[in-house]
């Protein structure tokens, strides 16, 4: 059997890098095979080193809502790199991106930018603590919010994929901190804040997550749980680094109908580059340093070019607000096909979808938190995965991770992707 480029260059990657990747669900690990190595994507599409053309559903885990490589955002890079790539010192550009965020969320008056959503979240946090004087907070569980040491116990997203509840690295005490709630059940929060009466700073969630699968905060509980931090007084936070920008021009919380105190952001917001911002409140954010005594700090953030492309993108929907009717409409059409073919195989197989952010889970019962997600068959999965690989579509290389319809994805890419989907399951089922 012949050797393909990406099976060498991972053998060559695994000599040098943990893993060969840079990030673990890149990897193939819990769908089996060899990653493909990209060479360059335009639009809807990428090329792997091999030369194979792949239909995308990534979109770099989610910020290219327009595609790979849109000119707009091309043009905004290059006039920045002739101007400077880092400056260490503040530019006008990070006004008019800090501007236009305020503008687009209204739940945000204050917003610092940050190099990555990890940063954010762990940012975020740390000025609600500031400001409650409260040490815990409640995250939920299989609901991912980056790296940080206190995130990462019974987290998604890779840690779910790999079945690292809780990452070794993590101490005693900062799991003592964190107390873990289970998603869309009030009951569980309110039983966690009973025992930590006047304890716990803040509440972070995904109020549609993407980390363990596309799964929405119902309506009922969302409200609940922003009533219950009001009486509590305890700072809730909206992780919207996928959401944000992604589901609406204000994000899950506008889809919700609930504004959070603090947000999380990144992906769309760096146009494809590396970023991250948190904001909220003013109140909140004035305890940030320099203006006062949360201290966070960051070499590269507001890097001109990240600032520059985001500019760009965020531009670009507050100029054209069909953008999400155009993308809800074909994301409409893609679940339509992809259940129609889950019923032609005979199955009944769940598909979940909020806007443009979908997952397609093997498992018969309702997905609504992590206990149902994780029903979902991930071996079966990963023979799905390679089957629509096959035929050219490049779906997420995990079960728990969300795949995404860009704004370049057209009628005839969605059904190749749709008849592809119908092929695939008849040859797993």
């Amino acid at each position: 059997m012949r050797i393909t480029k990406s099976e060498k260059l991972f053998e060559e990657a695994k000599k040098y890098i943990p893993g060969g990747v840079n990030s673990p669900v890149r990897a193939f690990k819990s769908v089996g095979g060899s990653p493909r190595f990209m060479s360059n994507g335009s639009g809807s599409k990428m090329h792997d080193v091999d030369g194979n053309e792949l239909l995308d559903y990534i979109g770099s885990w989610g910020p290219h809502l327009f595609g790979h490589n849109p000119e707009f955002i091309k043009d905004s890079l290059i006039k920045a790199i002739e101007n400077g790539t880092s400056f260490g010192a503040p530019t006008e550009i990070e006004i008019e991106m800090a501007k236009l965020i305020t503008e687009l969320v209204p739940s945000v008056e204050l917003v610092r930018m940050v190099n990555s959503g990890t940063e954010a979240t762990m940012s975020a946090v740390r000025a609600a603590r500031g400001y409650t004087g409260r040490e815990k907070f409640i995250k939920f569980e299989g609901c991912y919010h980056g790296h940080g040491d206190f995130f990462l116990i019974k987290a998604g997203s890779g840690a779910l994929t790999f079945g690292v509840p809780t990452s070794p690295g993590v101490t005693k005490g900062n799991a003592a901190d964190t107390l873990v709630a289970d998603f869309n059940d009030i009951n569980s929060v309110k039983k966690l804040i009973s025992q930590n009466k006047n304890e716990i700073a803040a509440v972070i969630i995904e109020a549609v997550v993407g980390n363990m699968g596309t799964v929405r905060a119902s309506d009922k509980f969302i409200k609940e749980l922003r009533q219950i931090c009001n009486e509590e007084k305890i700072i809730l936070i909206f992780d919207e680094v996928m959401t944000g920008f992604r589901l609406a021009q204000g994000g899950a919380q506008e889809i919700l109908g609930v504004k959070p105190d603090l947000s999380t952001f990144g992906k769309i917001i760096g146009g494809g580059l590396p970023v991250g911002a948190y904001g909220g409140k003013r109140e909140i954010m004035e305890m940030v340093s320099p203006s006062g005594p949360v201290y966070q700090a960051g070499t590269l953030s507001g890097n001109p070019l990240a600032m520059n492309a985001g500019y760009a993108a965020l531009t670009y929907i507050k100029d054209h607000p069909d953008v999400y009717k155009s993308l809800e409409q074909k994301s409409a059409y893609l679940e339509n096909g992809i259940k129609d073919g889950i019923k032609s195989a005979g199955k009944n197989y769940q598909f979940n979808r909020v806007g443009s952010m979908m997952t397609f889970f093997f498992t018969e019962e309702p997905v609504t938190d992590y206990n149902s997600a994780v029903t979902s068959d991930t071996k079966l999965y990963g023979r799905y995965f390679h089957e629509m690989l096959n035929r050219g579509i490049y779906l997420p290389p995990a079960q728990f991770e969300a795949m995404f319809v860009s704004t370049a994805h057209t009628i005839d890419d969605l059904d190749k992707s749709i008849n592809a989907n119908l092929e695939a399951l008849k040859a797993i089922v």
